[in-house]
């Protein structure tokens, strides 16, 4: 199609920018792909004494009883008393006020649809859409799609029915057969789905639930397809094409630690996993593995024996960690456990003096240093390994795909990958951002440690709270105190942190209390760390800087401040920095009184369960999967427009197998029936860089 989307009637130039700018619809294919997020039955007309809180956009019919323009300027705004007789509602008008202010009157029947909204027991609603009785039957008795815009957007016209306008209007400017088919015509038959072109139709413009449930699983299942397509054929080739470094035996290294120096009996989940491990590093292909496992469930075990059967057939491994605590923590550890056996070690970090870092290099370089433990610095190019055979990640992704590759070039042979996260996933998210990973789960606890009891207070329970603290205190224990950080307050935020800690220092002026956030130096943080693991000070306020990296048995205490700005997964995260000692340990979930629907879940979520797994599959359900990872979508290969990775996991699952049936027959997509396929994994991979066969 020739036509340019700013020549679509109703677009023009300012609205084509702004679409561009805001949602990135630079074509009309964009158009047509921007979906609408829910739809509204318009056929249902409420009564004002019908309205709760948390409704979805609702419909009254009614008649205005009084207007007041009130305010000036860029504080005015028209507020008028809307009636039913059954109730009064508060509407409301921010802009348009004059022009709004003379068209209402007493006397004609509106209809009205907006979200209402109770607060402090009085009703309101903002801007609503609004007719006049006499075209009520236009809109009433149809499903009316609802679409995501932004304020800037809005002021341009471009509300949700502006959006529906704009997209009629591209439906009207081109041909039928402009739309094309992106699955194959067997697929779209054996599976009696809808035509593409439908489905985009119907998905905007549904007269039935049933046509549209229709429409959306047909191009939710595209989606998902292609998704998975990409994955796995990226995992055979990388399987085909990846020679691996082959090691013939598990090694002395690993015998003598287990029989020698190994503390404790592994689970039975840990042996599982390093098997699996174990199995990749010999098979001769190079290995992709992504370990999970909730705080507590010995990871690094499974790391250390996983580098000691690289060092014990004399090659290099390396583990590389987001902070600097976390890898001195690390580095300490892996000593401790290793001492007398005679490995060198190093650890190697942005602080790292001049002298010693050359040291370093050197013995990397040479050999002489069989495992290394860092940070960011271990990927800088100055950094050449002898042999490396083994890249163990922590925490993987608060690393980028970028820098997790530049670990490939520390060897002429790729190195196997080992990827660690203490943030549990559930299974179909698994599938999907890591769906050209192996996955292995630890899914048992060690014996012997006793689950965090975690408990909700009220802002108003600070006494109960304090007294409940110094009593852990007394018995020589030690105290977290989280408070959130949002970047849209920051300053408020390190405002309230402030405030916390002189709270704290006059709370418990017989204790020392430390303070730890981002914005300290480095050497301040570590200074700050350091007191409160050595014990020297027993309160430690801070934000969720402690979040990963702090490992103090003798802490029995976390508290969280405004527990309900936090998700679950890190709630959970920050429950973990406790009960790592044999005293049992508290979370604290610090709240106010008025609570949202969702913050109440998430709290009592919390308090109901230990287990990762199942406060990460709440989390997917309460939250979607957004920021499960820190970034929205992170892990896939391309962006989803209509599927949801927590609601969609029957479709997730039917998507995969369709996939890995496909890939059984043509691993390469080259068979004739396979075209329409490997056409539309081109377009979907079109100007995006190709990381995808870096784990």
């Amino acid at each position: 199609m020739s036509v340019d989307l700013q020549f679509i009637k109703g677009i023009g130039p300012k609205r084509a920018a702004v679409l561009l700018r805001e949602l990135e619809i630079a074509t009309w294919e964009d158009a047509l792909e921007y979906f609408p997020f829910r739809y509204v039955d318009r056929s249902k007309v409420y009564k004002i004494n019908e309205i709760v809180a948390d409704m979805n956009y609702i419909q009254l019919v009614g008649r205005f009883m009084s207007r007041e323009v009130v305010g000036v300027g860029t504080k005015r705004r028209l507020t008028a008393k809307f009636t039913d007789g059954t109730g009064v509602i508060e509407v409301v008008w921010f802009n348009n006020i004059d022009g709004m202010a003379s068209a209402l009157n007493g006397t004609d029947e509106y209809l009205l649809f907006g979200k209402a909204v109770v607060y402090g027991g009085r009703l309101s609603m903002t801007h609503p859409e609004m007719t006049r009785t006499p075209d009520m039957q236009k809109l009433t008795g149809t499903l009316q799609p609802i679409y995501n815009t932004t304020e800037q957007m809005k002021r341009i016209g471009l509300n949700s029915r502006g959006m529906q306008k704009i997209i009629e209007a591209v439906f009207n400017s081109i041909l039928p057969n402009e739309i094309r088919e992106t699955l194959p015509s067997w697929l779209v038959e054996k599976h009696n789905l809808m035509r593409r072109r439908d489905a985009i139709r119907v998905a905007h413009f549904p007269h039935t639930m049933a046509e549209l449930e229709q429409a959306r699983f047909r191009l939710k299942f595209e989606e998902l397809f292609y998704v998975q397509l990409s994955l796995l054929r990226n995992k055979n080739i990388n399987r085909r094409s990846v020679v691996g470094i082959r090691l013939t035996s598990a090694g002395t290294h690993l015998n003598e630690f287990y029989k020698n120096h190994l503390r404790f009996e592994p689970t039975g989940a840990q042996k599982r996993v390093v098997h699996e491990i174990w199995n990749d590093m010999r098979s001769g292909q190079q290995m992709n593995r992504l370990v999970q496992g909730d705080v507590g469930s010995g990871k690094t075990l499974v790391a250390l024996m996983s580098m000691l059967i690289v060092s014990g057939n004399g090659m290099q491994a390396c583990l590389m960690a987001p902070t600097e605590i976390l890898a001195t923590q690390h580095y300490n550890g892996l000593q401790s456990e290793l001492c007398g056996m005679g490995i060198r070690m190093a650890l190697l970090t942005g602080s790292t003096k001049t002298k010693e870092r050359r040291n370093i290099l050197s013995g990397l370089a040479d050999g002489s240093i069989q495992i290394v433990v860092g940070t960011h610095a271990l990927i800088e190019p100055t950094v050449t390994f002898h042999n490396l055979a083994l890249a163990v990640i922590d925490e993987q992704h608060r690393f980028g795909v970028q820098q997790r590759a530049m670990l490939w070039s520390k060897n002429t042979c790729p190195p196997h990958i080992l990827v660690m996260t203490a943030t549990p996933i559930p299974r179909t998210l698994a599938m999907t951002i890591y769906g050209d990973l192996d996955v292995s789960v630890i899914d048992k606890m060690p014996p012997g440690r006793i689950p965090v009891t975690t408990e909700h207070y009220f802002h108003n329970n600070r006494n109960r709270l304090n007294a409940f603290v110094r009593r852990q205190l007394q018995e020589g224990r030690q105290a977290y105190v989280v408070y959130p950080l949002i970047e849209e307050s920051e300053r408020l935020d390190y405002k309230n942190l402030q405030q916390g800690f002189e709270y704290m220092c006059n709370a418990f002026p017989d204790y020392n209390v430390c303070m730890v956030h981002g914005k300290l130096k480095p050497a301040e943080k570590d200074e700050a760390m350091q007191r409160f693991v050595s014990g020297l000070a027993q309160i430690m306020v801070a934000t969720t800087v402690i979040e990963v990296g702090v490992n103090v048995p003798n802490a029995t205490v976390m508290i969280i401040e405004s527990a309900e700005r936090f998700g679950l997964s890190q709630l959970h995260q920050l429950r973990g920095r406790v009960g790592r000692g044999a005293a049992q340990s508290y979370c604290i979930l610090m709240t106010d009184s008025a609570l949202s629907r969702d913050s109440r879940r998430r709290i009592e979520t919390m308090c109901l369960t230990t287990d990762g797994f199942e406060i990460a599959e709440a989390d997917l359900r309460l939250r979607g999967p957004g920021d499960l990872e820190g970034t929205a979508q992170s892990g896939l290969p391309f962006k989803l427009k209509i599927s949801n990775l927590a609601r969609d996991s029957e479709i997730i699952n039917f998507a995969r197998s369709c996939a890995e049936e496909i890939l059984k027959i043509d691993p390469t997509l080259s068979h004739p029936d396979s075209v329409v396929m490997s056409e539309q994994l081109r377009r979907l991979a079109a100007n995006k860089q190709d990381w995808s066969q870096i784990s």
